[in-house]
């Protein structure tokens, strides 16, 4: 049992910090999972499409100090590889 009322306070915003990082970070990997179906399934415009959604997930996830900097530029780098080998494929076939 916490002593003093501010421990008591300390934990309640603890346990909501909790709840929204977990939420941001849920909502951006259901972004990516969407954007990669949308690839694997060749719908290459739908995928543009998702593909600026998490940019803008990642971006604010990011803002808010849930997931580092360097992460979101990580996860918004690679996406953007995998559409343009996605394209490259279409071309080529």
């Amino acid at each position: 049992m916490l002593r003093t009322k501010s421990a008591q306070k300390a934990l309640r915003q603890s346990f909501r910090r909790k709840k929204r990082n977990l939420q941001r970070k849920t909502g951006l990997k259901k972004a990516i999972k969407t954007y990669q179906k949308a690839i694997e399934s060749r719908k290459l415009e739908e995928a543009k499409k998702y593909l600026s959604e998490v940019y803008k997930l990642a971006d604010k996830t990011a803002k808010s100090k849930t997931i580092k900097k360097g992460k979101a530029d990580r996860i918004k780098s690679r996406l953007s590889q995998l559409l343009a080998k996605a394209k490259s494929s279409k071309i080529s076939s």
